[in-house]
């Protein structure tokens, strides 16, 4: 009956048209009533106490780092820099935008902002170029979500916060499986392109371009080595790395490139609130839900629902991962997170499943979801961004979708691929 009550709550609340925080919390306050457990003071603390952690700042930093790297001309020089590269093969625009996706990827942490950054620079020009435009949308969209697993990622902050999972490890573990999507998207692209892709524009390949692009982007690309290598030689955490990165990219921006003007500070400083400010509420209003699962012991009724599989974690992996992918297609990415993460993380510490490897697995899945219609934020984004029908970029992405969630199904068969690599970056 709580199961019930809990789902019942949820999905009423959010068919009445309720934010998802607010449904949330409309979820929590009912089961603390059917629970004969309501309490304002109870609710009012824990609503308090879910935005009160020290990891959690670390999502106002990246927020506000991607907004200084757009303005401040480090995505457009990380395109540049691909472009020089590979710009003379055929489809050279599709590769493009898979190495800038990577490069992006390790510096903002945000799929939405980096999707949005790469469809207005490279969709134009993919048009003009002769490109299938629905394919190249569906291939920029597919790059974007390599964001949330590559560190350092706003969904492993988020995740490591509710799960009570070292955000460390996660950023650590998840190089190797971003760096596999973007190898993945490399080869469904190679077969695309064979088809698709129009004639070269470049003849050959130019060293000069290349090491003019080199020296005007290394600036750009100190930034994800420094992240990364500060936090695996432990010389700062996770929080103190966000502050890090808005700070190199506000000084890149204004001192080194000189394209990110002061006055522009204060907007780009509001923009980073306001999406923080979501994600913070989301977050405050979901551990008030998991507080209340909790009590009422709803994890404890789900793993007795999946108890015969306990014993076959790869059976329990895919029933879980195969759950987040029907919720991902009725949610966005945040509340997704939010809502399973107190509900699932019971079930994987009593299998005996490494927290870290599930985290990893389940933010990649849940990135994945941002490709499903018909929330997909990624690909409306993508579509509104590069003027293309939303029905004919779904399409364009099928093949990229079908890749990647190969790759969650390799991951779930082969743990060794996320853990191996995970623990020599420890």
């Amino acid at each position: 009956m709580t199961v019930l009550v809990f789902i019942g709550s949820l999905l009423g609340a959010m068919a009445l048209g309720m934010p998802i925080a607010f449904a949330l919390l409309s979820c929590g306050v009912a089961l603390m009533v059917h629970l004969d457990n309501f309490d304002t003071q109870i609710l009012a603390q824990n609503l308090l106490e879910g935005a009160n952690s020290y990891p959690l700042m670390a999502v106002p930093f990246f927020m506000l780092a991607g907004e200084l790297m757009n303005a401040g001309g480090l995505s457009r020089r990380i395109i540049a820099l691909a472009q020089s590269l590979v710009g003379h093969v055929r489809g050279g625009l599709g590769y493009v935008a898979i190495i800038a996706a990577l490069v992006m990827a390790s510096i903002s942490g945000s799929a939405v902002a980096d999707t949005a950054a790469l469809a207005a620079i490279l969709v134009p020009m993919m048009r003009r170029a002769g490109y299938d435009v629905p394919r190249s949308c569906g291939l920029i969209a597919s790059g974007g979500i390599i964001a949330p697993v590559i560190p350092p990622s706003i969904g492993f902050v988020v995740f490591g916060v509710a799960g009570g999972v070292s955000v460390t490890k996660l950023f650590l573990a998840g190089i190797v499986p971003g760096v596999l999507m973007g190898v993945v998207l490399w080869a469904t692209w190679w077969f695309c392109a064979r088809r698709d892709a129009p004639p070269v524009a470049e003849a050959r390949f130019d060293a000069g371009v290349a090491l003019r692009a080199l020296r005007d982007g290394v600036w750009a690309l100190v930034l994800p080595v420094v992240i990364i290598g500060g936090m695996k030689l432990g010389v700062f955490t996770p929080t103190e790395a966000a502050v890090v990165a808005a700070v190199y990219s506000l000084l890149v921006g204004g001192l080194v490139y000189h394209e990110l003007r002061w006055r522009e500070l204060p907007r780009l400083m509001l923009a980073a609130a306001k999406t923080s400010s979501v994600v913070m509420f989301l977050v405050a209003c979901a551990l008030v839900s998991a507080w209340v699962i909790t009590v009422a012991q709803i994890p404890q009724e789900v793993s007795e629902l999946l108890r015969p599989l306990l014993e076959h974690k790869i059976l329990l992996m895919m029933a879980m991962m195969a759950l987040v992918v029907v919720v991902g297609t009725a949610l966005d990415f945040m509340p997704t997170v939010l809502i399973l993460t107190p509900v699932l993380m019971p079930m994987v510490k009593l299998a005996g499943i490494d927290p870290v490897y599930f985290g990893v697995l389940f933010i990649m899945n849940n990135a994945i979801g941002l490709l499903t219609p018909p929330v997909g934020t990624v690909l409306n984004v993508v579509a509104g961004v590069g003027r293309e029908d939303l029905g004919r970029v779904t399409r364009g992405v099928l093949p990229f979708l079908t890749a990647q969630t190969l790759l969650l199904l390799l991951f779930v068969l082969f743990p060794a691929l996320v853990m191996v690599p995970a623990r020599w970056f420890y």
